[in-house]
């Protein structure tokens, strides 16, 4: 992994980017104060070293009917590779399974789980979860009403010259995917 430098402007390209990934790399541009040219060299910069990477729809999931919204602990049999490395290959299987988090403390994951009822959650928990192999028991709790949802990072937090790991990137070339590309242009 090799370090990767942030100034002030690549930290206002990426909160102007977490706030609207649709933006036109013109208007992208305007925002931060650069020309067109070098605005988009740092966004493919930035995406080559793997700090952007990926542009998502975030989608509402009350409107498409998907509105339980339920975390699980997952507590295995034995906290040994073997079994966490079939946890966490199994629960790829399943999209319910928004995110997936190794924790420490009483459980060893912590799931997001989002399904339209109670009844879709029963049939994931006995269809999904109790077949994995090494689970020993789930806990879940719903969530009543989401207080804050926000998927951008705090970037005002970082300061201009943070040095940061860059990681390896399965990107094309140019450094972005076909879609990201287009986006830019």
């Amino acid at each position: 992994m090799l370090p990767v430098n942030l100034d002030r402007i690549d930290i206002r390209i990426l909160t102007e980017l977490q706030n609207d990934a649709r933006l036109t790399n013109v208007e992208l541009a305007r925002r931060v104060n650069l020309s067109p040219s070098p605005c988009l060299a740092r966004v493919r910069a930035l995406e080559r070293a793997g700090i952007v990477n990926r542009y998502v729809a975030l989608v509402n999931p009350a409107a498409v009917g998907l509105g339980l919204n339920v975390f699980i602990h997952v507590s295995l049999e034995r906290q040994v590779e073997k079994t966490l490395q079939q946890f966490q290959s199994a629960i790829h299987r399943y999209p319910e399974i928004v995110e997936c988090y190794l924790m420490t403390g009483d459980a060893d994951f912590m799931l997001r789980v989002v399904v339209p009822d109670v009844q879709a959650l029963e049939q994931f928990i006995l269809n999904g979860l109790t077949r994995i192999s090494g689970v020993a028991s789930i806990r879940s709790s719903f969530a009543l009403k989401q207080v804050k949802y926000d998927t951008a990072l705090p970037l005002a937090a970082l300061k201009s010259g943070t040095t940061i790991e860059r990681r390896a990137s399965k990107r094309s070339a140019s450094g972005a995917s076909p879609r990201a590309r287009q986006m830019r242009g």
